[in-house]
């Protein structure tokens, strides 16, 4: 994805199904469902296209749920003889002036100047930690709806609580 550059990855989760298989349309059909019963406030979805490498790759189906200066990325497939189901929470940057001085911050001394501005005009606050992570445990428990009907309709074994979790990125890293 080219966006990718100017972004940060929040969390990750994926999980892989063994010995079953779905249509991504149907799948993302059923996903958007359980996920607009939730009722995000300020969000949207739609399906989007990202290439598997690339310019000239083949492209991968992608559920897109977007909420302020975050998306999530979710996609359903087939993988050899099963299933996987993963998805990227993204933050992107919020407005032009924020990426601009993201860029900057790995230089030494205007690194700092440009890591203060940034706090200044758009600090870490309790209530967008507890916003992104509310967007992050809704989507996420839309897909283990989704999930655990698949795998109890198909007799296919229920996930445990380990591979349930997001892998998460530190949320004061910037």
């Amino acid at each position: 994805m080219a966006e990718a550059a100017v972004t940060t990855v929040v969390s990750h989760w994926y999980q892989r199904f063994e010995g079953f298989s779905i249509e991504p349309a149907a799948f993302y059909d059923t996903l958007q469902r359980s996920i607009d019963k939730r009722k995000i406030p300020d969000s949207a979805m739609s399906q989007i296209e990202c290439a598997e490498g690339g310019v000239l790759s083949a492209k991968r189906l992608y559920l897109r749920v977007n909420r302020k200066d975050h998306y999530f990325d979710i996609c359903g497939a087939p993988f050899g003889n099963g299933f996987f189901i993963s998805w990227w929470l993204i933050q992107k940057p919020s407005g032009c002036l924020t990426g601009c001085l993201l860029s900057l911050t790995p230089l030494p001394w205007i690194g700092g100047v440009a890591r203060l501005i940034i706090n200044l005009l758009a600090p870490i606050t309790y209530y967008k930690i507890d916003t992104e992570l509310m967007f992050q445990s809704a989507v996420h428990s839309a897909v283990l709806e989704v999930v655990d009907r698949i795998t109890e309709k198909r007799g296919i074994r229920a996930l445990s609580e380990s591979e349930r979790k997001p892998i998460m990125r530190e949320f004061f890293q910037r």
